[in-house]
């Protein structure tokens, strides 16, 4: 397999991966050119998303006594760092210590977009020998500041042939998932999955009941069955026409599921293919969404002293 990143964004613009027959098919969506990822309407492809992944309600926080006032980009709230993200950032490439790796590093200045004090990311991908790609992230502050990582890739196993991953089988490793508003900011409630279109326990479809989802699919934080934060397995996708097989493994709590729902056709892709609703999907390791509002939830404040550390692995096979 073959993997390609940019250090725009420190995106993943391309995942070459062989099916059952050993053609090498591109996996993810994405652009030809640097003009692609730059447009105002890039909804993320492949880009490594921060300061915070996910919505924060109305784009404000509390810490330490102090509210903070973000950038609203999204119905109201906060989404995925703000106007200019970590995804719309030129990332230092480094040398990275280990073979077949790349590693990026960004230093978030204290009031980009809102949060406090100043960021040191490293994010290191590295592909090896087991088909893995792995995607290690650290950050240290020094001031206490909500942090929150992810890759937001848009995954199809179909390759540039594949038109929607209706057809793919998905398992997701969670018995809950965090129910949200007409915004999509939790409630804090946590529901069960079993016996209803959320339940992703044993493998289906994903196109069998997003029918019945409100607002046109599946974009949900699943509560990853797991404890503490050892890599475990989150999710796994099956497409049985080519049989490439995914493996989605993090040290994260949460998943954000995501089945495209927005993509309308408008936007032109790779080979200028037009890349409608259900074109891909995504599997996006993170902590909950809002965690700086919802006491309840998993932390997300890294506070000077700590060290952020966070690992996600797509491992790739064919069935």
């Amino acid at each position: 397999m073959f993997v390609s990143i940019l250090n725009y964004g420190a995106t993943i613009s391309k995942i070459l991966v062989p099916d059952r027959l050993r053609d090498l098919g591109d996996v993810v969506l994405g652009f030809d050119n640097l003009d692609g990822y730059t447009q105002k309407d890039n909804p993320y492809f492949g880009s490594l998303v921060g300061r915070y992944a996910n919505r924060i309600a109305k784009g404000r926080f509390s810490l330490d006594g102090k509210t903070y006032s973000l950038a609203i980009n999204n119905d109201g709230n906060a989404l995925h760092g703000g106007l200019v993200g970590f995804d719309k950032k030129i990332w230092q490439v480094a040398d990275a210590k280990e073979k077949q790796s790349i590693q990026f590093i960004y230093h978030s200045p204290d009031g980009e977009e809102g949060y406090p004090g100043n960021l040191h990311v490293e994010v290191t991908y590295s592909l090896n020998d087991g088909n893995e790609l792995e995607i290690k992230y650290d950050a240290t502050t020094d001031q206490a500041t909500p942090v929150n990582l992810t890759n937001h890739s848009y995954f199809n196993l179909g390759g540039s042939s594949s038109d929607n991953i209706l057809d793919h089988q998905v398992v997701i490793y969670a018995n809950k998932y965090t129910v949200k508003d007409s915004t999509s900011i939790p409630t804090g409630e946590l529901a069960e999955v079993k016996g209803t279109p959320f339940d992703f326990n044993e493998p289906k479809l994903a196109g069998k009941d997003i029918a019945s989802v409100s607002g046109g699919g599946y974009d949900h934080n699943y509560v990853l069955r797991k404890s503490g934060d050892e890599l475990s397995l989150g999710a796994t996708v099956y497409h049985p026409q080519s049989g490439r097989f995914m493996e989605m493994l993090t040290t994260e709590p949460g998943m954000q599921f995501y089945t495209s729902n927005f993509l309308d056709g408008k936007l032109k892709g790779k080979d200028r293919k037009a890349y409608g609703k259900y074109a891909a999907l995504c599997l996006e390791a993170q902590h909950f969404p809002d965690s700086p509002n919802q006491p309840l939830f998993p932390n997300t404040i890294l506070r000077p002293g700590e060290k952020y550390h966070q690992t996600t692995i797509y491992r790739f096979s064919i069935k």
